[in-house]
């Protein structure tokens, strides 16, 4: 269990998506500072802490969506796990498709889960919930620092 506020890095461009997963966050049960990024681009951009991002802290999980603008969430995907900074750094696919390719492709890279975004608001509000109950009160996450 985390001490300090849980540091998640939102990579979602659907701006309804960030504001019903900052929304739930702010009622959960662990205190979360949720940091939003809108491509795989300025997410790469957070995590190697340049420019605007110069002091990023280093996330305890990333939630992303697969279809991004620029750099999509499979290439920053493979970004994140061929970077040993970043490898230990959970990363939850929350995405709308449910594409097969899109399952296995991202296991394959790395993923720690794929979660297909549930259309209604209140289920999409009970699996941010239980992505951040399971992530934050049930697993023993790394305290390793970049």
């Amino acid at each position: 269990m985390l001490c300090k506020a849980a540091e998640v890095l939102l990579v979602e461009d659907d701006p309804a998506d960030v504001e019903l997963t900052r929304e739930t966050l702010v009622d959960a049960k662990v205190m979360t500072s949720l940091h939003v990024v809108g491509d795989g681009l300025e997410a790469l951009a957070f995590l190697n802490r340049e420019g605007k991002y110069a002091d990023a802290p280093r996330p305890d999980l990333i939630l992303l969506d697969l279809n991004l603008p620029r750099m999509d969430g499979r290439a920053l995907l493979a970004e994140i796990r061929a970077d040993d900074r970043f490898r230990s750094i959970p990363v939850v696919v929350l995405t709308t498709s449910q594409a097969e390719e899109d399952i296995i492709k991202s296991y394959r890279l790395g993923a720690n889960c794929y979660i297909t975004k549930p259309v209604r608001l209140a289920e999409f509000a009970r699996v941010v919930n239980a992505i951040e109950d399971f992530w934050f009160t049930v697993v023993c996450l790394p305290s390793e620092k970049i």
